[in-house]
């Protein structure tokens, strides 16, 4: 299989219109969704999020090398103002493959790619403050909170109709930040 990016474990493609089974697979589960702007997907919703993923240059599918299973994803966005050269990144994976190691793996060759090939001055990820495992993972990337916003965000509403406001998280690091780390 080719992959654009690789480590020993992981291998890293574009999404291809075929991968909406292994979607599912993950993006149905609601534990794994918890945090994200969308309620758990139907096999159907995810053939298309495939096909709509497959045209998109944003998303990376993460495969594992030994078995060629697709475990998660990887966002990868260059935000406006575009002179300001600076990309966000966000991350969800399958939870049978949560814990091993494989999101900070591929977030790292994301980030790397970002800074060594897109020239990217500062990569950003945002959280919800509740998703520990989230904000953990970007302090183990050599990411720092800038800042902690009080229920600045939403993506539900309430039983009677009200927005859900939830406490956010964004970090941050610099290319000169990240080269001076150790993967």
């Amino acid at each position: 299989m080719d992959f654009n990016l690789e480590s020993g474990r992981l291998g890293l493609r574009r999404f291809l219109e075929s991968d909406g089974g292994d979607l599912f697979r993950y993006l149905s589960k609601a534990e794994v969704v918890r945090y994200e702007p969308y309620d758990p997907l139907t096999y159907e919703q995810c053939i298309h999020e495939a096909r709509s993923r497959a045209r998109s240059p944003n998303y990376w599918a993460v495969i594992l090398k030994d078995d060629g299973k697709l475990i998660g994803n990887i966002f990868f966005k260059q935000r406006d103002p575009l002179r300001f050269m600076t990309w966000e990144i966000g991350f969800i994976f399958n939870r049978d493959y949560w814990g091993m190691g494989y999101a900070a793996e591929a977030s790292y060759l994301v980030m790397r790619y970002g800074f060594e090939v897109m020239g990217a001055h500062r990569i950003i990820a945002n959280c919800n403050q509740a998703n520990e495992r989230s904000w953990k993972l970007m302090e183990r990337l050599g990411m720092r909170r800038e800042q902690a916003a009080r229920k600045d965000i939403y993506f539900r509403r309430t039983a009677d109709g009200k927005p859900d406001w939830q406490d956010s998280y964004q970090y941050a690091v610099l290319s000169e930040e990240f080269k001076q780390r150790k993967p």
